[in-house]
């Protein structure tokens, strides 16, 4: 059984490939994921009065619930975006083998 809150997914998307390579490798490397996928996706949103249709990477990053906000922070100070999207969703269920693993990787420096 999965401890409720422990585990989330952020999600974010970027503009292009290289940007999410960057960001997704950065997050990896400093252990506040422990998994990023990127995936492409088609976005419809309004901004700054005007209705918008990009191609968007998607990146889906596996990480612990304690370390959302340093996450939060990387992909706003990394981001070319004005207002990235960044939102999280809590896992409440799952793999025990693979939940431990992103709790393995992800370190807290805190604990």
């Amino acid at each position: 059984m999965v401890p409720d809150g422990k585990y989330c997914l952020v999600l974010s998307t970027c503009p292009n490939n290289q940007e999410a390579d960057k960001l997704a490798r950065s997050l990896v490397e400093s252990h506040l994921a422990a998994c990023v996928q990127i995936t492409g996706i088609t976005s419809y949103y309004e901004w700054k009065n005007e209705v918008n249709k990009d191609e968007e990477r998607l990146l889906l990053i596996k990480t612990l619930t304690e370390r959302y906000d340093e996450i939060e922070q990387f992909i706003t100070q990394h981001h070319s975006y004005d207002v990235p999207e960044i939102i999280t969703i809590p896992i409440h269920n799952g793999s025990d083998a693979y939940l431990n693993w992103i709790g393995e990787i992800v370190k807290n420096p805190a604990s």
